[in-house]
């Protein structure tokens, strides 16, 4: 096909004997075997190989020129007969179909853009076949996929414009390479699809942009959505609304903001009093001894009066007084003393020596009650 050749045979396999089969293939030009001067020069294109095909590609054969080709068998050493075949490329090669086909819709037209088949080389085949020309066939395709109506055409250009088609429909578009002088002609290419373009209806172009302003609203939307939520996010984060307790209002900068920080030591004499920490005053304790430890009064005599007067022969540091009171004060310890119920060895402690507090008085019995600090 094109310029690629490949040289194939077969082999009976009873004619042979038992053993591995080597095959080898020479070629030659035809011209040369004319020649009566010399034997020609056969050039080598397989040697002992064990397939059964040679591929000739690479030998870079003319294409207009006529070759011999001839193949045999070795088998155990034995060589059997050279068969020989003659072959011209331009007359027996295949034609490939086109390398490439595209297609552009343009409105109610289609271009069919097609590209020559390739030799090995990559090159064009125009180069050998220059009245190389293309079959095209198109057909509409419904909704099922069956083929309405089938069209065909001719043309050597690379680019083919069918006019005149229907609007929004598909068509399949299949190429096949041609060249009549030895009445070549190639497969045909897969078919390709497209749909053609028209005019765009009135309702199709305001629901496409209704669509679009939707769709931009919902973005703006949520973009903004989004930036607000952040917002607050940071706020709260880093500004919280919530006012600290009022002990720690002190600890606020005094412009205005609800960051705590300590006051700085210039802020620190004008705002803050000096404190002083002084210890606790010492507690007085008063005991009363039991009444079986008391002394006997002795030196003192009720007068007539109430009152209990220093005896002849009291002594001045017998430690003992006179209460100075009548019966009027006698009654008013007993009072006191009911009230409160009979003193025991417990001990009263006064929690304040200030001047001004209440006191209270302490009597355990008609006489004179030792009081110990």
């Amino acid at each position: 096909m094109n310029t690629n050749y490949t040289l194939t045979w077969d082999w009976d396999q009873g004619s042979a004997e038992s053993g591995a089969v080597n095959f080898t293939t020479h070629y030659v030009a035809k011209f040369k075997l004319k020649s009566k001067k010399k034997s020609p020069n056969w050039n080598t294109g397989c040697e002992t190989t064990s397939d059964r095909s040679c591929d000739l590609t690479n030998k870079n054969l003319f294409y207009l020129g006529i070759y011999v080709f001839r193949v045999r068998a070795s088998v155990n050493g034995i060589d059997s007969d050279w068969a020989t075949k003659d072959f011209c490329p331009d007359e027996e090669a295949a034609l490939g179909p086109p390398s490439k086909v595209a297609l552009s819709p343009e409105g109610r037209n289609l271009d069919i853009v097609i590209s020559d088949p390739l030799s090995s080389t990559n090159r064009s085949m125009r180069e050998h076949h220059e009245d190389l020309y293309f079959q095209i066939r198109y057909w509409e395709r419904s909704a099922d996929g069956q083929a309405l109506r089938s069209h065909s055409l001719s043309s050597k250009k690379r680019v083919v414009t069918l006019s005149n088609l229907q609007a929004w429909t598909w068509y399949c578009v299949s190429v096949q390479s041609r060249y009549d002088f030895y009445n070549k002609s190639s497969s045909f290419t897969p078919p390709l699809c497209t749909q053609t373009e028209g005019t765009i209806p009135w309702w199709e172009i305001v629901l496409y942009f209704l669509l679009s302003l939707v769709i931009c609203f919902l973005v703006v939307l949520l973009y903004i959505y989004g930036f607000f939520r952040c917002f607050k996010k940071l706020k709260a984060t880093f500004y919280p609304s919530v006012q600290l307790p009022t002990p720690f209002q002190y600890l606020c900068d005094f412009s205005g903001s609800d960051i705590p920080r300590l006051l700085p030591e210039s802020h620190s004499e004008l705002w803050c009093d000096k404190v002083t920490v002084c210890p606790a005053p010492p507690l007085l304790e008063i005991h009363s001894p039991p009444p079986e430890f008391l002394p006997e009064p002795t030196g003192l005599e009720p007068d007539s009066s109430g009152k209990h007067s220093r005896s002849s022969s009291g002594s001045g540091d017998s430690g003992m007084y006179s209460t100075g009171g009548g019966s009027s004060n006698l009654r008013q310890l007993h009072s006191g003393q009911d009230s409160q119920g009979p003193l025991d060895s417990e001990q009263v402690k006064m929690q304040d020596m200030a001047p001004g507090l209440k006191t209270h008085l302490l009597a355990a019995d008609e006489g004179i009650v030792d009081m110990c600090v």
